[in-house]
């Protein structure tokens, strides 16, 4: 046999139906050729009201009329009249048509032409073909009863328990409960439509495989992809190539997608990216979790997350990043664990751990925080970042708080104490109240020229910087200090207890937070 369910199979994939139709009828003539010597078996006449034969006029026509039925193997067919040429085995049948196949596939039309050494039949108008688990509804129907294969080309429509399917062009595979449709292909669900070019289908177990460009639409979101398939029965899918999943705030996209509709959750892989337009954020990375009820969503692998404005965005990656509305539902939060590092123009950080809440636009860093602004680096135990409108604000920190910037290439302006508050006007630091062991170590310069290393302390404090650099000192309380000329500095004398210098860590674009080193 040249043309058989499995190499029908893969043309289908690989061809356009217009090709297709035209391969079965060669197919066909071909199984024919192949076929003439083996043993064919005669369609049988097993009833009809009348039967009218001329010698004269045809001596292989026979018309049937009123109750007719034939028998060709296990296969019956049923019809009000018929023409039947016995030496060609094939027939024409009119008038409520119905063929039963095998017990199990009823199909019925207006008429019927079939031919009994190929075992090939067309059916016109009115055509509907029933098994127990579809429908099928067109008005011009082509099967190989050889093959167990059906073909319609002017549109069709299957019903089944879980779904309505509409198309121009498709395939029936009975043996294996398939479908193939092409062209303007509908799924219809109670919970969500489906738009697609080409489309496998298993009336069986109700599983839709995507083979080109498909949109799914329902109330709570869309989908898009080129590739995939869809379990109607479970409600479970898998989405590939150029896939998104996109709702009123958020799009989720990815090389691959699963999602599982009843559950509202979705998984992602290979070049992912959550996109929240509502908050302007922008979460990227190698693979993702989502749940829709409180959008939920993990993120890891070179896990990147963006806030976005006008004036600039801030980058920030960890090893995992987590986000989620709050016990409100209302405002997201952002978690960072495991190697943070972030950059914005203005402002730069790195920690073991980061909470950010958009509730009180909040950026909390645990784990030997650093933070960079324009010169100043700050230390602490704790730090708290403070915004307005997606820029920095003030920055608290909190136990053995510390802020360094470098005078020269060898020296180091310091301030350190028990707790810091850093204000910040126009992207740059410009005061710092300073509460409990505050201590401050500046170098003096007159036009440039050092004259000096100034060292004083007390228990609170208020520097005021200009050009990231001091201005002038406040002290809240009664204040020790002293001022040494540059010749009777010690080296001992030059750091504060506590400093730490962290700048070969420090990003300097988007792309180095991606490289980390303790």
């Amino acid at each position: 046999m040249l043309i058989n369910i499995i190499t029908l199979k893969l043309i289908i994939e690989y061809f356009s139906v217009s090709h297709l139709r035209w391969i079965i009828f060669l197919g066909l003539s071909l199984f024919t050729l192949t076929t003439f010597s083996q043993k064919t078996t005669q369609v049988q006449i097993l009833s009809t009201d009348s039967m009218v034969f001329d010698k004269r006029v045809n001596d292989d026509l026979r018309k049937l009329i009123g109750h007719v039925v034939f028998r060709h193997n296990n296969d019956l067919m049923y019809c009000d009249s018929a023409f039947f040429f016995k030496s060609r085995n094939s027939l024409e049948a009119f008038s409520r048509v119905h063929l039963i196949h095998n017990d199990s596939v009823n199909l019925y039309g207006d008429y019927l032409k079939y031919n009994g050494d190929i075992r090939f039949g067309q059916v016109r108008k009115n055509v509907r073909m029933i098994d127990k688990y579809m429908t099928l509804t067109t008005q011009n129907l082509d099967f190989d009863l050889e093959n167990n294969v059906s073909n319609y080309f002017s549109g069709g429509e299957i019903v089944d328990t879980a779904n309505i399917l509409v198309s121009r062009n498709g395939y029936y595979f009975s043996d294996t409960n398939e479908f193939f449709f092409k062209d303007d292909v509908v799924l219809i669900n109670r919970d969500y439509t489906i738009y697609c070019d080409t489309l496998k289908y298993n009336s069986k177990t109700k599983v839709a495989t995507f083979l080109g460009p498909t949109t799914i639409v329902s109330d709570s979101n869309l989908i898009y992809c080129e590739n995939g398939w869809y379990d109607t029965n479970r409600n479970i899918s898998q989405f590939n190539k150029n896939a998104y999943l996109k709702n009123t705030k958020q799009t989720l996209k990815g090389d691959s997608i699963y999602y599982d509709r009843k559950l509202g959750m979705g998984k992602a892989f290979e070049n992912v990216m959550l996109t929240d337009t509502s908050e302007k954020i922008i979460l990227k990375g190698d693979e993702a979790y989502y749940l829709e009820k409180n959008q939920l969503s993990f993120m890891t692998g070179h896990a990147m997350f963006i806030t976005y404005s006008d004036s600039d965005s801030l980058f920030l990656h960890a090893d995992t990043i987590k986000s989620m509305l709050d016990t409100s539902g209302k405002y997201k939060h952002i978690f960072a664990y495991r190697k943070v590092k972030f950059y914005r123009f203005d402002l730069q950080g790195k920690c073991d751990s980061l909470f950010y809440s958009l509730k009180d636009s909040v950026i909390r860093l645990y784990g030997r925080p650093v933070l960079w602004s324009d010169q100043n680096q700050l230390t602490a135990d704790f730090i708290q970042l403070h915004t307005i409108h997606n820029k920095a604000d003030r920055i608290e920190l909190k136990n053995a708080a510390f802020i360094a910037s470098r005078d020269d290439s060898i020296r180091f302006n310091q301030i350190s104490g028990k707790t810091m508050t850093g204000f910040i006007k126009h992207n740059k630091l410009f005061r710092i109240n300073v509460n409990g062991n505050g201590q401050t170590l500046y170098y003096a310069r007159d036009n440039n020229q050092l004259i000096g290393l100034n060292k004083a302390e007390s228990s609170d404090l208020i520097i005021y910087l200009k050009e990231s650099k001091v201005d002038k000192i406040n002290f809240i309380t009664q204040p020790g200090a002293i001022m040494n000329p540059p010749h009777q500095v010690k080296k001992e004398d030059t750091l504060l207890k506590g400093f730490q210098w962290f700048e070969p860590f420090r990003p300097k674009n988007k792309r180095d937070i991606f490289t980390w080193s303790n």
